[in-house]
């Protein structure tokens, strides 16, 4: 992979992570787009820890809140009812799903789910889903009403980003919004509840790099670095685009994207495999 291709998908990266159109769904249809060889599962895993860098950056003060008073919380009974303990308790039960069908499913990440027409009808199904969803979503729950079933239920939803095409953060908000959180309060916890799963899956991934796969660990790097920058300013956006208006122009995108992909797949313009050979 050459530094300008780490450039663009690593641009792609940090746009596209929190916003619930599937960071992995357009990286893998930039590649085909342009002919490129698939950037792979592992530079998709290991580029995600830049935008979860940005995350940690955004959320510092909530992250250390939760961090510091959760740990307090194990020596210190009067504080285990504290919100910022109770999160630290829900972000890792919440982890556990993705984190054994992670493990489990790993083959079929790295093949049959990187197939262009299914990565197509996620991005239209799950957005449909994501716009019915947030539509008739009447009660506004905040961070406070989190509990334990609402935390594993987010984790649940959080395993169908395992799938290129649904979208960690659109899969994540979409059980939030169903829960009946606001806006804010899904989109917050939702990429809190990443960071566990993303880092890990990231470091996991880095024995990958090199190799047989296409991206080095040169173009990794710049890919990593980008999608930090881009991916802090899209979040400080997302946040404040939430708090007064609905996920509609994104359902539209997504439904409007797969189709493009289905129709050149169809006529042809595009195999289904596209960009997957590296000769």
């Amino acid at each position: 992979m050459s530094i300008f291709e780490a450039v663009v998908l690593g641009l792609i990266q940090g746009l596209t992570e929190f916003l619930p159109i599937s960071s992995s769904a357009h990286l893998r249809v930039f590649a085909a787009f342009f002919n490129w060889p698939d950037p792979g599962a592992a530079f998709t895993a290991v580029s995600q820890i830049g935008t979860e860098l940005a995350v940690v950056l955004y959320f510092r003060k909530r992250i250390w809140a939760i961090i510091s008073v959760w740990c307090r919380a194990l020596f210190d009974r009067d504080l285990r009812g504290d919100v910022n303990a109770r999160m630290g308790w829900y972000i890792i039960i919440g982890t556990i799903p993705i984190g054994v069908l992670g493990l489990l499913l790993e083959d079929q990440i790295e093949g049959v789910f990187r197939d262009l027409r299914l990565i197509a009808l996620n991005l239209i199904i799950f957005g449909i889903l994501l716009g019915i969803v947030d539509h008739l979503a009447r009660r506004q729950n905040e961070i406070e009403d989190l509990n334990l079933k609402r935390g594993l239920i987010f984790g649940l939803f959080q395993t169908l980003a395992l799938i290129p095409g649904v979208s960690r953060s659109g899969a994540t908000i979409t059980g939030g919004r169903l829960l009946g959180f606001d806006r804010p309060a899904a989109a917050e916890f939702a990429f809190l509840l990443a960071l566990p799963a993303v880092f890990a899956s990231g470091l996991y991934k880095m024995l990958d790099i090199g190799g047989d796969e296409y991206a080095g660990w040169g173009a990794t790097i710049v890919g990593t670095v980008v999608a930090f920058v881009i991916g802090y300013i899209v979040i400080a956006w997302l946040m404040k685009f939430i708090s007064t208006h609905s996920f509609m122009p994104f359902v539209y995108y997504r439904i409007a994207l797969g189709l493009l992909i289905l129709g050149l797949v169809f006529f042809g313009a595009l195999a289904p495999e596209g960009g997957a050979g590296i000769g």
